[in-house]
Order: C-alpha cells, then sequence, then structure tokens
C-alpha cells in the first residue's frame, strides 16, 4: 500500500498521508512524497494543495523510530538526505499549500507542516518539535526554516525545550495560523485554500518564490556539512538507549 495517495477535487489537490503506525516517515514515504511534490508541479491544471492525513487522530508523529533504529550510519545519513531534499521540494512547491492538521503534529510532522503557506490545526491536536527530548538537534535546515517561521520569542520554548503547543497557545507561538473545531475541519481547510486559489497564480508563484529564496539559500548551504553533527548525535549510546526505549513502548 503506498503511503501516501492524491486525490483531486476539481482545481485542488488533497496529498493525504495514509502509512501505517500513524504516518511515521520513513524512507518509503520521503520518496513517495518527493515524487508527489514533481507530480503536483507538473500538472498545470493544479492551482492548490492541501496536505493533510488519513488518520484521524494523527497528522504525522515524526520518524518511524521502528525502521530506522535499525539503519546503520551510511544508511541513515542517505535517509536524512533525502529527507532533506523532500523539505526542499515540499518548501519551493510554488503553488499554494495548505497543512490540514487533524491530528497530532509532532517532529517530522512538525517539520513538514512548516513547509506549507498555512498550517490549520484541529482544537486539540497538538504540534511541536520533540527532537531534543530524543537526543539529536534540529537538522540545520529545520532550524533554519523555523526561525523563518516562528516569533524569536517562541524559538526556546518549541526548539530548546521541545514543547507541544495546543489550540490557541499553538497560534500565539507561530506554530498554527488559525485553530479550527472538529466538525467540518477538511472542508473549513479547504475553503480556506480556495482563498488562495482565487489569486493570480502566476503572481502567487513568483510572489511565494521570491519570500522564501533568501531561507532556502540558507537551508541549503550547510545542510550537508552539519549532518555529520545530526548522526554522531543519532548513535551516541545515550540516544540510541532512549531510542530504544520510545520503540519499545510502541
Amino acid at each position: 500500500m503506498k503511503t501516501l495517495q492524491i486525490e483531486r477535487q476539481g482545481s485542488l489537490a488533497v496529498l493525504r498521508l495514509q502509512k501505517a503506525r500513524g504516518n511515521a516517515i520513513d524512507e518509503t514515504m520521503v520518496d513517495e512524497l518527493a515524487a508527489a511534490c514533481a507530480e503536483l508541479t507538473r500538472d498545470e491544471t493544479l492551482r492548490g494543495v492541501l496536505l493533510a492525513s488519513a488518520h484521524p487522530k494523527l497528522f504525522c508523529p515524526g520518524l518511524d523510530l521502528v525502521s530506522l533504529v535499525a539503519y546503520d550510519r551510511p544508511g541513515m545519513e542517505r535517509f536524512m538526505g533525502a529527507f532533506s531534499e523532500t523539505l526542499f521540494a515540499l518548501y519551493t512547491l510554488e503553488k499554494p499549500v495548505i497543512a490540514a492538521l487533524s491530528g497530532h503534529a509532532v517532529a517530522g510532522g512538525c517539520i513538514l507542516a512548516l513547509a506549507a503557506d498555512m498550517r490549520l490545526l484541529r482544537r486539540g491536536a497538538q504540534i511541536g518539535l520533540n527532537e531534543v527530548k530524543v537526543g539529536v538537534p534540529l537538522p540545520w535546515s529545520v532550524a533554519v526554516l523555523l526561525r523563518s517561521s516562528i516569533p524569536p520569542g517562541a524559538l526556546t520554548r518549541i526548539a530548546l525545550l521541545g514543547r507541544n503547543f495546543a489550540d490557541e497557545e499553538a497560534v500565539a507561538a507561530g506554530l498554527a495560523d488559525a485553530v479550527l473545531e472538529a466538525d467540518g475541519f477538511l472542508a473549513a481547510c479547504l475553503t480556506q485554500l480556495q482563498e488562495f486559489v482565487d489569486k493570480h497564480a502566476r503572481a502567487v508563484a513568483a510572489t511565494k518564490r521570491y519570500l522564501r529564496a533568501t531561507t532556502l539559500a540558507e537551508m541549503r548551504a550547510r545542510d550537508r556539512e552539519l549532518r555529520a553533527e545530526w548522526l554522531d548525535a543519532w548513535f551516541s549510546a545515550e540516544t540510541r538507549g532512549r531510542i530504544q526505549q520510545i520503540v519499545s513502548g510502541l
């Protein structure tokens, strides 16, 4: 079964994550998400994308630790390189993208949401970056993306304390643009996406490209260079112990 599917609704597309284990990110999902971004880019009839989940209580919980814990260092380096390229592809998609966060979006799930133009959070769902709790730093590209997306006053709570946020607190922290009620959530997200689509497509695409150019360049600048530091943390004895505890509790 594919980890995601593209559902067309006229000029809109719903890119729906549908992987087992609550959309935990593995190598297959990364590859399929990159291919989906390429497909959505090529389709000139498509005007807007809703990034959503097939799971009612989870948008995405982050990396699939169950599968990735078995990777050796070269394999994990390959995975992280592919994840970065997929993040770049989603971030540079010139069509409007809204993340419909109908369930929890933490760690890698929050990262995918940060690449969107707007994040709409279902009431009660949580969003945050818990990498420091696992024992790894934010990858360079993610740290740059976060810094460009979030008010400076919230960075410590999000990145260094690894807190999760819900409801209006998530909006105040800059992790969500709005909180929507569960009833009619998807329809409300599509209505918001239509507001983007009603604008001139080329004007929106060019403006989005201009706004993101500096951040994208900085994201790419040291991503590969600093990957070794992330891998050192991932394969440290302390972090491996924490990961094994998490996996054992799943």
